[in-house]
């Protein structure tokens, strides 16, 4: 009988205690509810806050409304002026040689620059950013890889031999991409190189000198009014004479271009920045003012300038 009795009490016993952490298990799942909630909103919240910290960061988030992998370029409406950043670049390959340049060329839009390469050169990325198409085109552009940047701008590569990356695929500067080669429509191994904004072909020579294998600054300010006067300038400093295997209409056509070019940008001249130079030395050398300095190029006074940086004076 005490026996029984002892039993019974501590199955009583185990059951109260069962009982009681059963109940202080759900009363800490309750409070345990509110926090999680709240930790969800606030990684929600930061989640957002992430997002939007990129979006303002990139340009591009702002210029281009959609991501497609269906096309090549489509254009949209340009701004009247935009700052493209060209700090942490590479060159898409370490050729120096310009074969063709951005303009006319027999009667038609020749939208890149061409650059001499050989078939299985590595082609590099220009500026990091996300592959947007890895296609190939058998009547233009070969095998060739279109990335959007973070600074605006969109690059595509022409007439690869081989594609090194994916669509949708994140690369850094400098990234190898593909290699060069001579497909699609092509009359000998080199790299078709465009940049564009919205869309919209700009001479890559604006931003590129593939001779010094340099940018041409730190930034490069795009104005929508002045735009096809600086290209053809571009032209004329940093690609291909004009002409030199080109019909003699297109020179032709070409040299009265950049003869109008230079008759209506007169007032249109830039200096590239040398050590030691300030903005005053500057200014006393172009025979301007620090003020005007400033007010074309959107800096201020106190500003720092930096070698090679390039400074419209006038």
């Amino acid at each position: 009988m005490h026996l029984k009795r002892t039993i019974k009490t501590l199955a009583i016993t185990a059951f109260l205690a069962m009982a009681g952490t059963a109940v202080s298990a759900q009363d800490l799942l309750a409070r345990q509810a509110p926090i999680d909630k709240k930790m969800k909103a606030v990684d929600t919240l930061a989640l957002r806050n992430l997002i939007n910290k990129e979006q303002m960061g990139s340009p591009s988030a702002q210029l281009y409304k959609e991501w497609s992998n269906k096309y090549a370029h489509r254009a949209t409406e340009l701004p009247d002026s935009f700052l493209i950043n060209l700090k942490h670049f590479c060159m898409p390959t370490t050729s120096k040689v310009i074969t063709s340049n951005f303009g006319r060329r027999w009667g038609r839009m020749h939208k890149g620059i061409d650059v001499k390469v050989y078939i299985g050169d590595t082609i590099r990325a220009a500026f990091s950013g996300k592959v947007r198409i890895v296609k190939y085109e058998a009547r233009g552009y070969g095998n060739y890889v279109v990335i959007r940047h973070y600074n605006g701008l969109e690059t595509i590569y022409g007439h690869m031999s081989k594609h090194l990356v994916k669509e949708n695929q994140i690369v850094k500067a400098g990234d190898p991409i593909g290699l060069g080669g001579n497909t699609g429509r092509s009359t000998g191994s080199h790299l078709h190189f465009e940049t564009r904004l919205c869309g919209v072909a700009l001479n890559p020579a604006l931003m590129f000198d593939f001779r010094n294998q340099d940018v041409t600054g730190d930034t490069y300010m795009f104005h929508r009014d002045t735009y096809e006067n600086e290209s053809l300038l571009a032209n004329k400093a940093r690609g291909k004479s004009a002409g030199d295997d080109e019909p003699e209409t297109a020179a032709a056509s070409s040299k009265k271009q950049e003869k109008r070019a230079s008759a209506s940008s007169d007032d249109i001249r830039y200096h590239k920045v040398k050590r030691g130079e300030t903005l005053s030395s500057i200014a006393k050398k172009r025979g301007t003012t620090v003020n005007k300095l400033c007010k074309l190029n959107h800096i201020s006074k106190r500003q720092r300038i930096r070698p090679g940086q390039i400074l419209r004076y006038s």
